[in-house]
């Protein structure tokens, strides 16, 4: 797997609205993120499928890889760059089973225990930390990690660590320092016509 980019971006189809998901995506790409994820929680699954297809359409052709959250069988179906999975999804060797060694996993952390049993896991490509700090973004979030928490699991694993929640263009610096190589933006990007002009700006801070 290609070394990760300093960010990666979050489109959500519950903050962006599920007709801006797609178009959302492709303004992404064009402003330079390399790692973009679909997350469509609440969207029916015939609608999930639509966009999904929609978000792959728009990046033929260009150098940004798509993720899928929770969904392996939309990761099947699609080109995507791979999955992310939660704690309480399938587990990372089944997925791995079902995805054959061409596409990513991600798997999704909260403490050391987790982190180290990613690290462990020879399914997972990337292990993602988080929350850092409290979002609204995810209904029942864990508690936050705050930035000592996340430097004790960046010393937990080797694997490329992805730190996620509540992180935006005032804490991502901070963030960065502590040694995770990516940082996962969803709310700091904004909605509507403001992405492109945000994801510039923050792709520059974090450069």
């Amino acid at each position: 797997m290609p070394a990760p980019p300093r960010l990666y971006a979050i489109a959500d189809g519950d903050f962006l609205g599920l007709e801006a998901v797609a178009a959302a995506v492709a303004e992404l790409a064009e402003a330079g993120f390399a790692w973009i994820q679909l997350r469509l929680k609440k969207a029916p699954d015939a609608e999930r499928w639509r966009l999904a297809e929609a978000c792959s359409r728009r990046l033929e052709g260009g150098s940004a890889s798509l993720w899928i959250d929770d969904r392996v069988d939309l990761a099947l179906l699609l080109p995507f760059f791979g999955v992310h999975l939660g704690q309480s999804d399938l587990p990372a060797g089944s997925v791995r089973g079902l995805l054959g060694a061409g596409k990513a996993v991600g798997v999704s952390t909260h403490d050391e225990e987790q982190c180290r049993a990613a690290d462990a896991d020879l399914a997972v490509d990337v292990v993602a930390a988080g929350p850092v700090f409290s979002t609204s973004s995810k209904e029942n979030a864990d508690r936050p990690l705050g930035l000592a928490g996340l430097r004790r699991l960046r010393g937990l694993t080797r694997k490329p660590l992805v730190a996620i929640g509540g992180i935006d263009e005032s804490r991502l610096v901070s963030v960065l320092e502590t040694g995770a190589d990516t940082a996962v933006l969803l709310s700091a990007l904004g909605r509507g016509r403001e992405i492109g002009v945000k994801a510039r700006r923050l792709l520059r801070l974090a450069a």
